[in-house]
């Protein structure tokens, strides 16, 4: 299963221009086994524990567009926390700790609690997904369905292309791309940069499709890690289309021990945010 034309085309676009490898021919030592490609990725990931960031978010779907810049602490494996703010200050915040999810409108004077789960995580981003995955998302990864079978093709406009069938009937594909110079070296020192991870159900329907462009190099300790400054989460079904554009990202901030929790300012009405 592949994306629909208007995807694939915009795919190439952004991969030729990322990479300027627009018809590459297959590398000679290149990936042949899908868990090789996931497992080098997943590694080269595995060194970004942490980020502060400031976006700008722009999300398209049933209640319309909204616009806004967000502060972000994100922290492995689990730990989130998300202000959007106005020129007057926080508009929202949301917290999590892996466990415990807390939101607070402060526009409406509300605060919910609960568990933390797909549904309280996109009260915010509408990005559908836990915060593990989440968390994975916005360092530079992507959740990868248990597999039954996997293979990888090469894609001429310079990216590998996974196919991965679910134990669960879903399947996805993963799109890694590289540089006309890491092409010519053997796979275990190829630099995978993740331009695209989808998710289809049973029939074959996207379920999300995120996409991931802009990369800058960045540094944490002695090394420069690659950083995509833009991610886009698209839901067609329900025709949401979430855009988180980094203004910076820094991945060597110290995390303050309560940025994951709050508390609710004195007069704020408090509602159970339940999972159902």
């Amino acid at each position: 299963m592949r994306p629909r034309a208007g995807a694939r085309i915009a795919l190439f676009a952004t991969a030729s221009l990322a990479l300027g490898c627009a018809g590459m021919p297959r590398p000679k030592l290149g990936f042949t086994d899908p868990k090789e490609a996931l497992s080098l990725h997943a590694l080269s990931r595995a060194v970004v524990q942490s980020l502060q960031a400031e976006a700008r978010v722009d999300q398209r779907g049933s209640h319309g567009r909204i616009k806004g810049t967000v502060l972000m602490f994100v922290e492995r494996p689990d730990r989130v926390r998300f202000d959007v703010m106005t020129q007057f200050g926080p508009a929202a915040i949301l917290t999590s700790d892996g466990s415990r999810f807390a939101f607070s409108d402060l526009r409406e004077r509300r605060y919910l609690t609960g568990p933390t789960c797909p549904k309280n995580i996109a009260r915010l981003l509408n990005i559908p997904l836990n915060v593990e995955e989440t968390t994975l998302l916005l360092l530079g990864g992507t959740p990868v369905l248990a597999q039954q079978s996997a293979r990888v093709d090469w894609d001429s406009d310079g990216f590998y292309r996974l196919h991965i069938t679910g134990r669960d009937g879903r399947s996805q594909e993963v799109d890694f791309g590289i540089s006309e110079h890491d092409a010519k070296l053997p796979k275990a020192r190829q630099q995978l940069r993740l331009l695209r991870s989808e998710i289809y159900d049973a029939h074959g329907d996207t379920q999300w499709r995120v996409s991931y462009d802009e990369y800058q190099l960045l540094q944490l300790g002695t090394m420069r890690v690659a950083m995509p400054f833009l991610v886009r989460v698209e839901q067609p079904k329900i025709g949401a289309d979430t855009l988180i554009r980094f203004k910076q990202i820094n991945l060597e901030a110290t995390v303050p021990q309560d940025a994951f929790m709050q508390v609710p300012l004195p007069g704020m009405q408090q509602e159970d945010a339940n999972c159902d």
